[in-house]
């Protein structure tokens, strides 16, 4: 499975309108996109434990799409929602940390192993 890994923070003062339309268009990314399999959002807890990085700009919000193919993350990435997705984000966001990771189950981890 592959995964894709949004960590995002909006613009400060952001317009109630603004949000809107972004959270429709990722609805409708997340709906509309054959290749996605699963498409969660999500925020930060509160309270910050003490593993978390002092220091490090916060991201508060977190996207993860997942895929069964690395060939249906480039479909979902080519399709004209994610372009819609990616212009408003663009627009909106203040910042963002995006990576893919080809996902296995943990006890099939060693397969990590390069050395």
């Amino acid at each position: 499975m592959v995964v894709h890994v949004v960590l995002f923070r909006p613009k400060a003062g952001l317009e109630v309108a603004a949000e809107r339309a972004l959270l429709d268009v990722l609805a409708r990314a997340a709906s509309g996109i054959p290749s996605v399999r699963r498409f969660r959002v999500g925020r930060t807890l509160d309270g910050a434990p003490t593993y978390v990085q002092q220091g490090f700009p916060p991201f508060p919000y977190c996207g993860l799409v997942e895929f069964d193919s690395r060939e249906g993350l480039l479909a979902y990435l080519q399709h004209p929602l994610h372009g819609d997705l990616g212009r408003l984000f663009n627009e909106t966001l203040e910042a963002a940390l995006i990576y893919d990771f080809d996902m296995q189950e943990a006890a099939d981890a060693a397969a990590w192993r390069t050395g």
